[in-house]
């Protein structure tokens, strides 16, 4: 397959019909695809292969253009791992066929020319391709529509993937690439094709962000061009317009300013745009405008015109897939991967979104009702005089045709059920009363809406079951959503296990009376669901287990409970990722149960550590391991682990006696993956708390790997790793007290740095931090209390942010014990430290009373001649009247 030789290089007839071959094979539905593949790989390594592969895409006219489009698509798969060790005449001779096929007569090949270019230059920049830059200009120039419309297509795919190779200086060039381009960029936005209209808007897009000087200095231009562009007959290019309008009014607002009036008015005309991707585009500009926090009453005389046009996109469409999925109840292996999170020990965890609404496709039904709840987040209760009448117009028609306008009218309500609660406060008792019954209504999307909103008034119902008339309603919301937890459609199901959740969190312990009723209602769908929808049930079991705690913990509900579930973990092998959310529901359940879990706990303990085991062999060889390493096994187990030790306390020190714990959580402390070393640390914090005898003799290991997690150059990244670690030190340092002291100096000098620098970081690093820092203080006052003029003030303020409780009290004696050590010490922060302890609603720990108290005398007899009572009178009101109780 050798090249003639010469100048140019040519193919030999032979290769190039075998390989013409193959590509033809490969597109008939009846060939063996594997077969060709090996073919093609054998191929594929000798050197001129893909000049072959060039050549029939740019010049076998004669050949069909799936073929050479084929070819075309081979090439550029081949160029991303090849192009760079190619012999230079070779990659000289693919770019040379390259240019000429922009022109070429079938759209299909010059639209691949683009896609191979583009590739190109991402692998090798513009630098090294000057003929490129030229060609793709005098293109542009060119007055004949293939070469325009193959330029543009390749300089619309270069914009999208390395905008910034355009706007930057290239040696040999006066002006940067994007400084030629702009401006005939700008001037096919008149242009009468609509391809080109479109490609050189999307390419002018592509440069908001980057914000090129030729783009700020032609913005007048390019706004004009979009006006002009406006009401473009092609769908595509007022999609494109609208996109712009969102991405400058994100990024750029104060562009728009001088055109806001204008712009809001052609947003709305078009989110009324037949083409329903247009409309959606123009819809994303309302939650864009003010996420960009611009004033909300440019937007209010909008208002009266607006609310009605996102209602009536709320209405499904009729081609909506949702439609289709609710009427047929297709059960199938459609189920998404789920993603755990792991284990995080503060104050703040991730916000939880329950709220979406349940299939995740994006569409302008969803963006819609989006754009209504920012809105009533906005304007409150002023938008409940153009909504309301609407919606009660649409809810009282009830005839058949009219249920998708029933049904987005609850949508709407539950969009605007947090911003407009004042409003529908009077009137909720009554809206509540009329959504009950549609939890039965005969359209299977109208009841699964129905679980939606009711649960978004979730904190109104439970609230109210302080009186008879509220507690029926709770009952009623309750049954109504256990029955359509039971609900023969799929999308029902869904919808009812996700409001009942929400429902759960929010009524917690009020649910005790109705434990055995939902246990039954659960664990019947538990049985009943398919694969998919099962994951949402032990959500909703994990959930009630979170709500209710300990009520849980008696025989008659664990009757229900546990045999279906242990059934199910039985079944299960140990890579199959059903375990997930089975993990999960587990460890709620350990944590409810508490020491009512020890029944079950000795084969739970044992797969964890045999799951976590096989994922560490299959991370280094997955042969001997059979099975391919998968990190979210390794984390759901040690979270179920920190979940045992947390519910069993010190009754799992038998199970952690037995097996090879300390050295598998040593290895996950060290892993290169955050998410393990964060659940690993979490797992070490709680194993410290209830069984610290079976760390000690790795101890200086564990403290070593904890440490290194509070380097303060990697913060940002792997906050929550950091969080958990810094927990863990604390938790080791109360029960090994001296042993910590090799590491204190090296943990306090991370953890100064952190308090001194707060802002910006999460709340729940600074809490912990400081309270790591008192116990280290505790245990240790001889080394860590020659430092603290250093980090007093930071250290009290953080102090004095944190809520009453136990770990709070350990912060304080090691405060109690520095001061014991070194009063001078702390004399310059005596404001701050005195504003810590006036943080304390009440020290429940008579002891630390004491010790506080014994504190505060001494400074008191140190500031002599007047200077305490001085120092006293300088503070705040409200700080001297908390020191009272001191006795100072």
């Amino acid at each position: 397959m050798a090249a003639a030789s010469g100048t140019t290089w040519q193919p030999q007839v032979e290769g190039f019909k075998e390989i013409c071959g193959l590509l033809e094979q490969q597109m008939s539905p009846t060939s063996d695809k594997s077969q060709i593949w090996q073919q093609l790989q054998h191929y594929s390594h000798f050197p001129d292969f893909n000049n072959y592969l060039a050549f029939i895409f740019a010049r076998a006219e004669g050949k069909s253009v799936d073929v050479r489009q084929a070819a075309g698509l081979l090439l550029k798969n081949n160029l991303r791992t090849a192009f760079k060790n190619m012999p230079p005449a070779n990659q000289q001779y693919i770019k040379s066929e390259l240019l000429p096929s922009l022109g070429a007569a079938d759209r299909h090949i010059r639209s691949t020319a683009g896609t191979i270019i583009s590739v190109l230059v991402q692998i090798d920049g513009v630098a090294g391709w000057p003929e490129l830059l030229q060609a793709l200009v005098n293109s542009l120039d060119s007055n004949d529509i293939n070469h325009m419309e193959g330029a543009m297509d390749a300089l619309s795919k270069i914009c999208e993937d390395v905008p910034q190779l355009l706007d930057s200086d290239i040696s040999g060039l006066s002006e940067r690439p994007i400084t030629v381009f702009l401006p005939r960029f700008l001037l096919l936005f008149q242009s009468p094709h609509a391809s080109l209209r479109k490609l050189s808007l999307s390419s002018v897009n592509q440069f908001i962000m980057l914000m090129p000087k030729v783009l700020y200095l032609s913005m007048d231009k390019y706004l004009q061009g979009l006006f002009l562009l406006a009401n473009d007959p092609a769908p595509e290019v007022r999609k494109l317009v609208c996109a712009a309008f969102v991405q400058l009014i994100e990024v750029r607002p104060a562009f728009l300013e001088p055109h806001v009036r204008n712009v809001i008015e052609y947003i709305l005309q078009v989110n009324k745009d037949p083409d329903e991707e247009v409309a959606l585009e123009a819809c994303e500009f309302w939650s864009a405008y003010f996420d960009a926090q611009l004033p909300p009453e440019n937007l209010r005389e909008f208002l009266p015109r607006l609310i009605p046009v996102l209602l009536s996109n709320m209405v499904y469409a009729d081609d909506d897939e949702s439609l289709l999925e609710a009427e047929v109840c297709h059960y199938g292996q459609d189920i998404k991967p789920r993603f755990h999170s792991s284990r995080f020990h503060g104050s703040e965890d991730g916000e939880d979104d329950d709220d979406e609404d349940i299939v995740n496709m994006w569409n302008l039904r969803k963006c819609s009702a989006a754009a209504l709840d920012i809105l009533s987040n906005v304007f409150g209760d002023d938008i409940l005089p153009m909504l309301m009448p609407v919606v009660q117009t649409k809810l009282s028609n009830t005839s058949d045709e009219a249920w998708k306008e029933r049904e987005a009218a609850v949508l709407a309500l539950g969009a605007i059920a947090e911003g407009c609660l004042n409003g529908l406060f009077p009137h909720l008792s009554e809206i509540i009363t009329f959504l009950i019954p549609l939890l039965d209504d005969k359209y299977p999307l109208i009841r699964s809406i129905s679980c939606w909103t009711l649960s978004r008034f979730s904190k109104y119902i439970v609230q109210g079951t302080d009186h008879p008339e509220g507690r029926e309603q709770f009952n009623k919301i309750l049954m109504g959503l256990l029955r359509r937890v039971l609900d023969d459609n799929k999308r029902v199901q869904e919808a009812a296990c996700s409001a009942f959740a929400t429902l759960e969190e929010e009524a917690a312990e009020e649910l005790a009376p109705c434990l055995e009723i939902i246990l039954q209602h659960l664990m019947c769908a538990f049985g009943k669901y398919q694969r998919r929808n099962l994951r949402i049930v032990y959500d909703a079991i994990g959930t009630l287990a979170d709500a209710v705690g300990g009520e849980l913990n008696q025989p008659r509900y664990l009757e229900i409970l546990m045999p279906p579930l242990i059934g199910k973990w039985q079944q299960l092998p140990n890579s199959d990722k059903d375990l997930f959310p089975l993990l999960e529901c587990f460890t709620s359940i350990a944590q409810a149960l508490g020491t009512g879990f020890a029944p079950f706990a000795q084969p739970v303990f044992q797969r964890c550590i045999t799951i976590i085991q096989s994922q560490q062999l299959a991370k280094v060889d997955p042969a001997s391991a059979g099975l391919q390493y998968d990190r979210e096994f390794i984390v759901c187990s040690l979270d179920l682990l920190s979940g045992l030790a947390e519910g069993l306390g010190t009754s799992i020190e038998s199970l952690v006696s037995q097996g090879n714990l300390r050295d598998l959580l040593l290895q996950c402390c060290l892993d290169d993956a955050p998410d393990v070393r964060q659940s690993a640390f979490a797992l070490l914090g709680d194993l410290a708390r209830v069984c610290s005898i079976h760390l000690r003799p790795r101890l200086a290991e564990f403290l070593d790997a904890a440490t290194k997690q509070l380097d303060t150059s990697k913060l940002k990244e792997t906050i929550s790793v950091a969080n958990n670690a810094c927990w863990a030190i604390g938790e080791l340092a109360i029960k090994v007290q001296k042993e910590i002291s090799p590491v204190v100096l090296s943990v306090v000098s991370c953890l100064v740095p952190i308090l001194q620098h707060a802002e910006g970081l999460n709340k729940s690093l600074i809490e912990n931090s400081a309270i790591t820092l008192g116990r280290l203080a505790w245990v240790c006052p001889e080394l860590v209390s020659p430092h603290m003029e250093h980090f007093m003030q930071a250290w009290c303020f953080a102090l004095s942010m944190i809520r009453d409780d136990i770990e709070k009290e350990d912060a304080f004696r090691g405060l109690c014990a520095m001061v014991k050590a070194n009063p001078s010490g702390a004399m310059n922060s005596l404001l701050f430290m005195c504003k810590a302890i006036a943080s304390w609603h009440e020290i429940r720990s008579e002891d630390l009373h004491k010790e506080i108290c014994l504190v505060l005398q001494g400074y008191k007899q140190m500031l002599k001649d007047g200077a305490w009572e001085q120092f006293m009178s300088a503070l705040e009101p409200s700080v001297k009247d908390k020191l009272l109780k001191y006795q100072v």
